[in-house]
């Protein structure tokens, strides 16, 4: 659960949500933070005036339109402005993730009065993917509260609460024994005797123990989301076009009426299923990443214990040398050391890339869960769309080469100790292999591999681990009487046909793999049945792997 944290914290002020609206680009931000980060673009200055003062321009220009591309309202709600005025002369502040928070011209009302509308023509830049939106008449009206993820974030917190405490104690509040479903309130044994008797009226009120009641309320049916437009009417329909929930109003009257619209229900169940379907994808990606850090970290180890086994050899042949040798040999363990070290660095830096990567792609999907286990039509449908596109964008990311060692185990390193104790200032390592290791043995596929009457295919591929460069493949066959093995087939590709084999014949095949740096060993030997030479056409068959 701690990696979706990530999922439910504002970008603008790093803490949870609080009152979260969702902005047409599909992200989220706290009304106060949205509220805070307006910014006012005055219609009587044009953009020639504004490069002309260049009044503050550099501390804002990330903001300037010019340089963005806006929506038109038939694409996603954007509106669409030509320039940028200048900037506040108010410095701005920036929040613990770096975006650019600018304080309120005017002191802030007293709580009790309603926040001030916003300035004519403010625009609002999502800190996320930056795209600015000019406000409309209703300011941050207009953007539909987020009361699914409100839903998520309360569940959340309820879930790392330790211990529930009572709600009555004035200091140092103790831990609660029981929860009054009717009051809705924790109360300690002591709070509870004094508080709430059991007799009188409250005889008939029903106590709970605390995880029950936490329990209850987390099950307590939440306010259902109304039209933005129309505050007094409730979503009922999904339109297609604009990819949200309407109201009956909004089809009858308003600019959704020529528009596409379907059952909210059956929209709720199809993105609920395509986010399930998606987060499948995802799930499977993880599990390989899991692997994948398995095997990086017995890399490692193997890594380790490969350059203490090459240390050792390489004391025993320096120390078969005379007194010359040893002053060398602290030179050779240099080097030995800082390739150990680079293999490290290069194989935990791969380690700590994909646990942060898993981590995220673990936070997503736990929110994902708890989005799907809400109830909420309206709600789900309003971020199913971006979550699914997520979704697919994390499991894209996992497969461009992420889970592939960057790093091999083997030290490609030699040490001479041919030449004559006056060529022992000139020692120095020669590299073993040329430019990569030796390709490892390729796998026959069998469920590829047949013969059909005088003539059989093969099929083969290198091991799904295996990053050497391979050149070439060698496939060789005997003579189909248990005689020495022929080439058949030199080349790139990893499927071949042999023609013109003896009917009623037992052959033997094999593949090697080469590159610059030698031959791979051979796979492992398929023997094949050609077909009676009366048989039109018959598939052979496969008799054993050896």
């Amino acid at each position: 659960m701690e990696e979706m944290e990530e999922e439910l914290k504002c970008p603008v002020c790093g803490s949870f949500y609080r009152e979260p609206i969702i902005l047409p680009c599909s992200h989220n931000l706290c009304q106060a933070c949205a509220r805070n980060i307006l910014v006012q673009t005055p219609e009587s200055e044009s953009p020639q005036s504004r490069r002309a003062s260049g009044s503050a321009v550099s501390d804002y220009d990330y903001l300037d339109l010019d340089k963005m591309s806006l929506y038109s309202e038939a694409d996603s709600g954007y509106g669409s402005y030509g320039g940028f005025a200048s900037a506040p002369t108010t410095p701005c502040q920036k929040s613990p993730n770096g975006v650019r928070v600018f304080p309120p011209a005017a002191p802030p009302p007293p709580a009790t009065l309603a926040p001030p509308p916003p300035p004519r023509n403010a625009c609002l830049t999502c800190p996320q993917c930056h795209r600015s939106l000019v406000l409309d008449e209703r300011g941050l009206r207009g953007f539909p509260r987020n009361r699914l993820l409100e839903g998520v974030i309360d569940r959340y917190q309820q879930g790392r609460a330790a211990a529930l405490r009572c709600q009555l104690c004035e200091k140092a509040p103790k831990e609660a024994a029981v929860m009054c479903e009717q009051c809705d309130v924790f109360y300690c044994d002591p709070c509870r005797l004094r508080c709430h008797p059991p007799r009188g009226p409250l005889a008939k009120h029903r106590l709970v123990p605390p995880a029950q009641g936490r329990v209850s309320r987390r099950l307590s049916p939440r306010k259902i989301s109304t039209c933005t437009d129309h505050e007094l009417e409730n979503h009922s329909m999904y339109c297609v076009q604009c990819k949200s929930p309407v109201c009956y109003q909004c089809l009858e009257e308003g600019k959704h009426s020529s528009h596409e619209v379907k059952a909210l229900g059956a929209m709720w169940k199809l993105h609920k299923s395509q986010l399930s379907q998606a987060l499948n994808g995802l799930s499977d990606r993880a599990k390989e990443a899991k692997e994948f850090l398995v095997q990086l970290r017995n890399m490692v180890q193997q890594i380790q214990e490969n350059s203490v086994e090459f240390e050792a050899c390489l004391v025993a042949q320096c120390d078969a040398l005379i007194d010359a040798l040893n002053r060398r040999k602290a030179q050779l363990l240099s080097r030995v050391n800082k390739e150990h070290e680079h293999k490290l660095k290069v194989v935990r830096d791969q380690i700590s890339h994909c646990t942060v990567k898993l981590r995220q792609t673990t936070g997503l999907m736990e929110y994902c869960l708890e989005v799907i286990k809400e109830n909420d039509p309206s709600g789900f449908l309003q971020i199913s769309d971006a979550l699914i596109r997520r979704v697919h964008l994390t499991e894209d990311q996992w497969g461009k080469g992420t889970l592939t060692p960057r790093m091999t185990t083997d030290f490609d390193l030699n040490l001479d100790n041919a030449p004559l104790l006056q060529s022992i200032h000139q020692l120095d390592f020669v590299q073993m292999k040329v430019s990569s290791p030796v390709p490892a043995p390729p796998i026959l596929q069998l469920e590829e591999c047949c013969t059909h009457n005088n003539s059989a295919t093969l099929s083969w591929k290198q091991p799904p681990l295996s990053t050497v460069q391979v050149e070439g493949y060698i496939l060789e066959l005997d003579d189909g009487n248990g005689g020495q093995f022929r080439e058949v087939y030199v080349g790139k590709e990893t499927m071949c046909t042999v023609d013109g084999l003896h009917f009623n014949s037992t052959y033997s095949a094999r593949v090697k793999a080469f590159n610059k740096s030698g031959v791979s060993p051979y796979s492992k030997t398929l023997v094949l049945q050609t077909s009676e030479e009366d048989e039109a056409s018959v598939r052979g068959i496969l008799q054993r792997g050896i």
